[in-house]
């Protein structure tokens, strides 16, 4: 079988310097423990995290000659059709990939709370690895960081695992059953989880906190019948309109987002401890002093967003992005990294209202009609894709542009770039304009079914605190038979880069250092005698789990010095 692809595959061995790696000092507020009313200490200076950063690490940068650009080979370089037999050894190497078993949880990355590994005294896991707890299992959601592990399992339930949830049992136990959960996020100290039905649940992550804190009444099938729960939660109540319920939720380390089937936002606090108040919920002027009477809590309805639709939602640390149907992209929160894409302002480091970023002024003014069409954040970063269309210039003739209409797709960030993270290959403190990441921009591939080259755009992206991954939406081939994995030459999945911090060896590639451009990682071998292999995500497909056939993907995600890559439906 011959496949036709305009791609040429890249190599391992990406060169990158490894950065210094120091952890972030950030004073927290007084606590407002269990959503307290009283009134917390303001955030002093030292909250300013760009003066308790800078001057804590040093980075080199790399620069390769021509030969050996030439002879390591560039990610997606070439530009050139190229027919590849699938069969022939160099071949297999790009396409033809024994990717991970479908019905499988794999983690790697720190493993000092118990998080990657339950059963492992290794502090850290190099490659990634098979998680026995859900052999077997397909997940609706994965949410992983270094002291706290969350899932929502096939039935619905929440499933909780780590030492943030236990001191002294770290295996996975089961916690909020019975609510039909289908998506979760996680703060600093509490669990956000969104039901099918549109009902927001919000608990601690701690197990003792969940047995001894405030339980509510729950109603029952059965009339005027109505008992305590058997854990302490809260349901976040925001002020929706007939028939428009909650859709999706993205959260950072103190607050959380919501967004609705008519695309309105709102926001409100999620962690048990510290009141969001580096402009992150999106609200002017509110502080823990002039927020509404009522409970810590409540949700805030984004004013600044009436009149656009709201279609996705993104949040990192402790700023907020919405992208608008119409291409636009808003962001609000903090910004002493430049992750806001303006400039860095040391007398007001963040923004507590939402403003448009001006995407159009990143491509050339009057040719290039430029619209958002993927946002991400994670940490102190943003990450965006722009589909850029040719367009005819006000003193252009159509005869003479031969690219009218033609589409480009780019990825930008910004934000902290110190551990690579931008992907951009620079090793900096601040970046406070978007810079594209080169290796996933202005990249295509020839479809045959449409007999024309069309870009490659970012199917999926996770953002951790220090590394990111991205999911490309490159053509795949898959078999119609049902089986447990990729392993047969006329099938390939989507392809996965990774780049950023790897302190933790949260890359996956087994070595510690940081990565400023994205690279391929190989998978996990499944035998001993198998040879190496990049790792390819699964597309959508029929794959066994135990005697069924259930309709699955593959998902990555990424935390805080952490990894995984789970099977959901």
């Amino acid at each position: 079988m011959l496949t036709t692809r305009i791609r040429r595959p890249a190599t391992h061995s990406v060169l990158a310097l490894r950065s210094s790696r120091t952890p972030i000092a950030r004073s927290l507020n007084a606590p407002w423990s269990r959503f307290a009313s009283s009134q917390p200490q303001s955030r002093g200076p030292s909250s300013h995290w760009l003066r308790n950063s800078l001057g804590f690490a040093s980075s080199w940068a790399t620069h390769t000659t021509l030969m050996e650009e030439r002879k390591l080979g560039r990610l997606f370089r070439g530009a050139k059709k190229e027919a590849i037999d699938v069969n022939d050894l160099r071949a297999q190497f790009v396409q033809e990939k024994r990717s991970l078993k479908s019905s499988a949880v794999y983690t790697w990355g720190s493993n000092i709370y118990k998080v990657v590994d339950p059963g492992s005294k290794d502090a850290d896991i190099k490659t990634p690895r098979r998680f026995k707890y859900f052999d077997g299992q397909v997940l609706r959601d994965l949410k992983i960081e270094e002291k706290s592990g969350a899932a929502i399992n096939e039935k619905g339930d929440l499933v909780q695992w780590g030492q943030a949830f236990s001191e002294t049992d770290f295996k996975p136990s089961e916690t909020l059953t019975g609510k039909n959960l289908v998506s979760l996020a996680l703060s600093e100290s509490r669990i956000i989880a969104l039901s099918s039905d549109g009902t927001v649940y919000s608990l601690p992550l701690s197990k003792t906190e969940q047995s001894t804190g405030p339980k509510s009444r729950e109603s029952s099938w059965v009339p005027f019948w109505a008992s305590k729960s058997n854990l302490s939660y809260r349901v976040l109540n925001p002020s929706l309109k007939l028939g428009e319920k909650v859709t999706s939720i993205s959260g950072g380390q103190e607050h959380v987002l919501l967004l609705t089937s008519s695309g309105r936002v709102f926001s409100a606090a999620s962690s048990t401890e510290n009141y969001p108040s580096l402009g992150q919920l999106g609200v002017e002027g509110l502080t823990w002093s002039t927020r509404p009477k009522g409970p810590a809590d409540f949700c805030h309805e984004i004013t600044a967003f009436k009149g656009s639709k709201i279609v996705k939602i993104a949040a990192g640390d402790y700023h907020s992005l919405a992208l608008a149907e119409d291409g636009r992209m808003f962001a609000f929160g903090d910004n002493s990294f430049g992750q806001l894409g303006v400039n860095y302002d040391p007398e007001r480091t963040f923004k507590d209202t939402p403003f448009v970023v001006k995407v159009n002024k990143l491509y050339r003014r009057g040719i290039y009609d430029a619209k958002v069409t993927s946002i991400a954040a994670g940490g102190a970063n943003t990450f965006f894709s722009v589909d850029s269309t040719r367009i005819l210039g006000s003193e252009e003739e159509t005869a003479d542009v031969r690219d009218l209409g033609n589409v480009t797709a780019d990825t930008w960030s910004c934000g902290r770039g110190i551990w690579g993270t931008l992907g951009s290959g620079r090793w900096v403190h601040v970046q406070d304009s978007p810079t594209k990441i080169k290796a996933l921009s202005g990249v295509s591939e020839y479809d045959e079914k449409t007999n024309q080259i069309t870009p490659i755009r970012i199917r999926a992206m996770s953002v951790g605190t220090t590394h990111v991954s991205a999911i490309l939406d490159n053509k795949t081939n898959i078999s119609r038979n049902t089986k447990d994995t990729l392993d047969q030459s006329k099938d390939w999945g989507y392809d996965v880069v990774w780049w950023g911090g790897n302190e933790h060896f949260q890359l996956g590639t087994g070595k510690r250092s940081n990565q400023a451009k994205p690279i391929y990682i190989n998978a996990p071998p499944e035998t001993k005698k198998q040879a190496e292999a990049r790792l390819q995500i699964m597309p959508r497909h029929k794959g066994k789990v135990g005697k069924r056939n259930v309709n699955m993907e593959q998902r990555v995600e990424c935390g805080r010095h952490v990894s995984a890559i789970y099977s959901a439906v």
